[in-house]
């Protein structure tokens, strides 16, 4: 998800997105390491995603302080 789509989401739906990509993340990582998983790279990409989620929600914060 592209950085100026999250940033158009509410704090709730940053929050409810926050938590299904960690659910993703959980899995991917268990699939990895059983070997079923043949693109690596989405563990990655779900870093990342989980990664600006976390800073859009901080700024966020900061703003209304």
């Amino acid at each position: 998800m592209e950085l100026q789509e999250l940033q158009q989401k509410s704090v709730q739906d940053l929050r409810e997105l926050l938590a299904e990509t960690r659910q993703e993340l959980r899995e991917l990582r268990f699939k990895a390491s059983e070997g079923q998983l043949k693109t690596i790279h989405k563990i990655s990409v779900a870093r990342k995603t989980i990664a600006r989620i976390l800073t859009i929600l901080r700024q966020s914060e900061l703003a209304q302080a």
